[in-house]
């Protein structure tokens, strides 16, 4: 099943294969979004709300998987390689496809860049002898060839890396809870004392879980990928449909989850920003090589992200180039053994990926800082886009195709609005937090830079 091109542009079918499985998109789902912004970033989070991180993460979940819900529906509905930028087309506008699809690409090809960085600094701790840089072009290459053949082998890559990624967090969550109830040698049980001791379960009061949500709300950035590589299943509208259902309420509980047992286990006061509270407490519960345990998770989490993004990135500007939103030649598809696979857009966003990269390990408190600054809230400008979308295309589907809502959004229209009140909530109270507030004002800045762009755009085909 293909969705229709949009008016403008001739009609013909997406040449895409059909090589991902049901198995790669459900894995793609539950471990897509499980990266280094829990296992390591989460301690921020801690350290400004205390036990009362679960209800950061609690809340900045509920918000994630009311979209991916948003998303699904339209998803499950119009299965197409440029997901919610298509949507977007459809429901609000040219306008509205071309300046969601260009900034989410924008954002992954720079995102890309930090995820490479970082798991080079990883594996050059390992092997001093060779060089980060060394390191970081290793990666790319070994992933833009995986990306380059068939579609399955990315499949299998992101199967095995989120695999390795959610079991990691089941051990870590029962580990945990037998922690907490003592029945692990040299241990007695936790109670409740660090969960209410040491300032109580709100140590920062309410603003320090609002300061808690700004922290960790990005975490779950990367579920929008199960939705675009749906197009390219056998069978898309039922692939992205259980892909979804499986997912959300099971990330929700990983991430939720993990928080709870870490608070739990340990008082609070003992993380710090910056350092894995995972590893804290896996040390603490005497578990032997804790650190080089979580460096290789990380390591895995990092370079799953970095194969994610590209996928993400290459679909994303193949779809813009079908929509005449990019350059048409980005729109040639190999064949043979690798068929079906966008190879000009792929090496288009390895290229930037690249310059990125480069800018990253050249400037990084300089040019790439604001690059980095520019895309920081874009994910809430593409959420946005979305739930507004869906506000669109539902009644639309209601009256023309009410078969294809094989997945809805619950509570419709009431828990869409209220979900666009919390993203809209939380772009304002980063716009009051001094640490927030230059990466709002940078992704407002390209956001609106692109929204010129689309509206010369449209200017100038009306002419």
């Amino acid at each position: 099943m293909h969705d229709a091109p949009p008016t403008h542009s001739p009609v013909r079918p997406e040449p895409l294969a059909h090589g991902l499985k049901q198995r790669h998109l459900t894995m793609l789902g539950l471990g897509g979004v499980i990266g280094a912004g829990l296992f390591v970033g989460s301690g921020a989070g801690i350290a400004v709300a205390g036990p009362a991180v679960v209800v950061s993460y609690l809340i900045a979940g509920v918000l994630a998987m009311l979209v991916m819900r948003m998303l699904g529906e339209m998803s499950a509905a119009m299965p197409a390689s440029g997901s919610f930028s298509v949507h977007a087309e459809r429901a609000l506008g040219r306008w509205a496809g071309f300046s969601v699809g260009w900034l989410y690409w924008f954002m992954l090809v720079v995102v890309l860049a930090v995820e490479a960085t970082a798991a080079a600094q990883i594996a050059h701790g390992w092997v001093p002898a060779v060089d980060q840089w060394l390191w970081v072009l290793l990666f790319m290459v070994v992933f833009t060839v995986a990306n380059l053949t068939a579609v399955k082998n990315f499949g299998e890559f992101e199967f095995w890396f989120a695999a390795l990624k959610v079991t990691a967090i089941v051990a870590f969550l029962v580990l945990g809870l037998l922690a907490v109830l003592g029945v692990l040698p040299d241990t007695d049980p936790v109670g409740l004392t660090n969960l209410t001791g040491r300032g109580g379960f709100l140590p920062n009061g309410w603003d320090g879980v609002v300061s808690g949500v700004l922290t960790v709300v990005f975490a779950f950035g990367g579920l929008e990928v199960v939705t675009i590589a749906a197009a390219e299943t056998d069978d898309p509208a039922r692939a992205v449909g259980r892909a979804v259902r499986s997912a959300v309420v099971r990330i929700l509980f990983f991430y939720v989850g993990s928080m709870l047992v870490i608070v739990t286990v340990l008082p609070w006061t003992a993380q710090q920003a910056g350092l894995s509270p995972y590893v804290k407490v896996l040390d603490s519960i005497g578990v032997p090589s804790a650190g080089q345990i979580m460096n290789i998770v990380v390591f895995v989490a990092l370079l799953s992200a970095l194969n994610a993004n590209l996928y993400g990135s290459s679909r994303m500007v193949f779809s813009l180039a079908e929509r005449g939103e990019a350059p048409r030649g980005l729109l040639k598809v190999c064949g043979g053994q690798g068929g079906g696979v966008p190879r000009r857009a792929v090496l288009a966003s390895v290229a930037f990926g690249f310059v990125s990269v480069l800018l990253n390990l050249g400037w990084p408190d300089t040019v790439f800082l604001y690059m980095l600054n520019s895309v920081g809230a874009v994910l809430l400008f593409v959420w946005g886009l979305i739930a507004a979308s869906q506000l669109r295309l539902r009644r639309r589907l209601e009256r023309e195709a009410p078969g294809a809502l094989e997945l809805r959004m619950w509570c419709f229209p009431w828990l869409t609005w209220a979900t666009l009140a919390g993203l809209v909530g939380v772009l304002l109270l980063m716009l009051t937090d001094d640490a927030a507030r230059p990466q709002v004002l940078w992704s407002a800045g390209a956001t609106a830079l692109v929204l010129l762009v689309a509206g010369a755009r449209e200017l100038r085909a009306r002419a």
